[in-house]
């Protein structure tokens, strides 16, 4: 049995914000939802945060986040209260009345942690089940280890000392193993010796590094890139971690078979799917719950954000968020689909287009400078440059409908609530105010006046 404990007590000061250090976004996930992520390769029986600083706004962004929905079948989520900040070891003291009894290992995480690969939870896991260690700590070698802990080990990894940087003598710090601050403890060996931790250090807090004087045996897992164990302190950090996750996500799809021009100018969240042979274009950002299929072309200058995007699809300079575009569509340049728009096979969707929460048939085109909200077209639809739908009375919004093969010509206004039938033809700068029926022409504008011979009178001197 495996229970997770989170530290995400702290405030985080030094990120200069209101906002929990933890709930800083990673992305497209919050630091501590990444933390959550990281798990999944283990079986866990429970999962255990620690929260402080803002506790319920940390309990509401998970409960309600992005990782409870991609995996419902994990433990529910506990929250523990640590009200005063006293330390590593003070938080994982407000842990015995809730895991009293239990039998099993407690592996320790950090909330400001967030580039731990689930491969490396996994090893660290399988050697402390392996060798039924008390306690077993992830390490890492660093280039320089300058402020971090020294972990020194015998020749079979089981630790010996931990050695604070400042107490370090200089051959100590010229040891570069330092301690990553996760650890995996078999419980009941740690439930018994935390009640006797002491605050005795400059800064009065408890240490969980202590409890390593009491267990045996204890062993030390190195992991292979130093970089996942970044902790995030600040912007600076933050960045520093955008750019490492930045980099695993753009060589794992180039390695795909995806193409990225100019990968230092595109951005990808890691929870995008993209498929073989898909070109990303640069100065292109994929985001959230995006889904790129095979042959599209993405870009340059474009935002996709949680939509799907079929194959063959080319968006050129444009912005599709929560959208569907099928197979074999062009979208753009400086087109914006939002609101749930969905656009069928082989349709065009031209510049200065704006489609909110409406749905094109197939083979619909709607050219250039449009905006249609809250309409449905059917197939082989042709928009004339410059219609929109008036969907908003002030206070509702309403429907268009729109049927097979109907043009509209150029400056049309459709009035909604209302239905075009099929095959109508809008003769252009109609205003359309009343349901037309299949196969009409509809004229809705004022007759043209000429009156020959007539000029602007000059005003009297």
């Amino acid at each position: 049995m495996i229970a997770i404990a989170i530290l995400a007590a702290g405030r985080g000061t030094r990120m200069k914000s209101d906002l929990p250090k933890v709930l800083h976004e990673l992305g497209g996930r919050s630091l501590v939802e990444r933390v959550l992520q990281s798990c999944q390769e283990i079986e866990i029986c429970r999962r255990l945060v620690i929260v402080g600083y803002r506790g319920e706004l940390v309990k509401q962004s998970l409960i309600e986040g992005k990782e409870i929905a991609d995996n419902p079948q994990s433990p529910p989520l506990e929250f523990v209260e640590q009200t005063e900040q006293l330390g590593t070891g003070h938080a994982i003291q407000q842990l015995l009345p809730h895991l009293e009894g239990f039998q099993g290992d407690l592996l320790v995480l950090n909330g400001d942690v967030p580039l731990l690969r689930a491969e490396t939870i996994k090893q660290l896991m399988a050697v402390h089940k392996q060798h039924q260690n008390s306690a077993t700590l992830l390490t890492a070698n660093l280039p320089n280890p300058q402020g971090y802990g020294r972990v020194f080990t015998d020749s079979q990894n089981l630790v010996q000392q931990i050695v604070e940087d400042r107490d370090c003598t200089p051959d100590q710090k010229q040891n570069h193993r330092i301690n990553a601050g996760v650890y995996c403890f078999h419980w009941p060996d740690l439930e018994k010796i935390l009640p006797e931790l002491k605050a005795d250090n400059d800064q009065k807090e408890y240490y969980l590094t202590d409890t390593v004087t009491f267990l045996n045996p204890v062993r030390a897992v190195d992991v292979e890139d130093y970089q996942e164990i970044l902790g995030i302190n600040d912007r600076k950090h933050l960045a520093t971690a955008c750019d490492i996750l930045q980099t695993r996500v753009k060589d794992k799809w180039m390695t795909a078979g995806v193409t990225l021009l100019d990968p230092s100018s595109i951005t990808i969240d890691d929870t995008v799917e993209l498929q073989p042979d898909v070109v990303i274009e640069p100065q292109t950002h994929l985001r959230g719950q995006t889904a790129i299929a095979s042959g599209s072309r993405i870009g340059p200058g474009s935002l996709i954000e949680n939509s799907q995007i079929g194959e063959n699809v080319t968006v050129l300079y444009s912005v599709v968020s929560d959208s569907i575009v099928a197979e074999n569509s062009r979208v753009g340049p400086y087109a914006h689909l939002r609101g749930h728009a969905e656009i069928g096979a082989n349709c065009r969707v031209g510049n200065f287009v704006e489609l909110k929460n409406t749905q094109l048939g197939d083979r619909t085109n709607v050219a250039h400078l449009s905006y249609l909200g809250d309409a449905t077209l059917g197939e082989k639809v042709n928009i004339g440059a410059g219609t929109i739908t008036a969907n908003y009375d002030g206070k509702n919004k309403h429907k268009t409908q729109i049927g097979d093969r109907t043009k509209t010509g150029s400056n049309s206004v459709l009035v909604a609530p209302i239905t075009l039938g099929e095959d109508v033809t809008v003769a252009a700068g109609s205003v359309v105010t009343e349901d037309v029926p299949n196969d009409c022409l509809v004229i809705a504008r004022s007759r043209q006046v000429v009156k020959p011979g007539w000029k602007l009178k000059e005003p009297k001197k």
